[in-house]
């Protein structure tokens, strides 16, 4: 389960090693659990994400999550973490190695009753739910982004954030189409569509933030938001 892609930083290797080591680590389980996983070489987010998603979510003060893609539970514990007493956090996966893992996080921390792990496709589980949702993380398979992007839209509220993780691909997001490896080439397609449709949509504000191996923030505008509108024309 080793992502290659943490290990492509999308900025320069001294910058990247001052914001994984120099800021503040995680206080107690919750930091074991993540220096656990970097040791073991396990797929979480890197500590400078870590950092700015805190900043980020003691601004928003959300009190609904959503996550697509909770790998073993550390994201979601984070988030957890700011929800309040009447928050909750809803996290999807579908793999079962993962999902043991996970199930294994919360009990270790006391959040059983804060995160609810809802197992299976993301694809057949999004229709299902209801929202809103004041804030989702979206950190799952990169080829998936612009098919869930609708469901994510319809469930999140108006002015709500989605974050997506991974968006760059170790800095070859904007490669020319045939040099990057064949089984490759789907990603790299459907994540530049992804890019074009949340950077150009008139009901969208997007920022785009060189952290890990790229982070896009989205909020809505626009109370709904027509799906077909977030559709383009499939290139090569």
């Amino acid at each position: 389960m080793r992502n290659e892609m943490m290990h492509r930083p999308v900025v320069k290797k001294e910058l990247v090693d001052y914001l994984r080591t120099q800021q503040k680590a995680l206080p107690g389980e919750l930091g074991k659990i993540e220096q656990e996983a970097n040791q073991q070489e396990v797929p979480i987010i890197p500590h400078e994400t870590v950092v700015f998603m805190q900043f980020l979510l003691g601004q928003l003060k959300p009190v609904n999550i959503l996550e697509i893609g909770c790998a073993i539970g550390f994201s979601s514990s984070l988030m957890a973490q700011f929800v309040g007493e009447k928050g909750h956090v809803t996290t999807i996966d579908r793999y079962e190695v993962m999902i043991e893992k996970a199930k294994k996080t919360y009990e270790r921390l006391g959040l059983t009753d804060k995160v609810t792990l809802l197992e299976g496709q993301a694809a057949e589980i999004l229709p299902t739910l209801t929202g809103p949702y004041d804030f989702i993380f979206m950190d799952s398979a990169k080829s998936k982004y612009i098919e869930f992007l609708p469901e994510c839209l319809r469930l999140l509220k108006q002015g709500g954030v989605l974050m997506v993780d991974d968006i760059f691909q170790g800095g070859t997001i904007l490669d020319p189409y045939e040099t990057i490896p064949r089984g490759k080439r789907a990603i790299h397609r459907k994540l530049n569509e992804f890019l074009t449709v949340i950077t150009t949509h008139a009901d969208l504000t997007t920022t785009l933030v060189p952290l890990g191996d790229g982070i896009a923030l989205i909020t809505k505008e626009a109370a709904e938001i027509d799906p077909n509108s977030l559709q383009i024309t499939e290139t090569k």
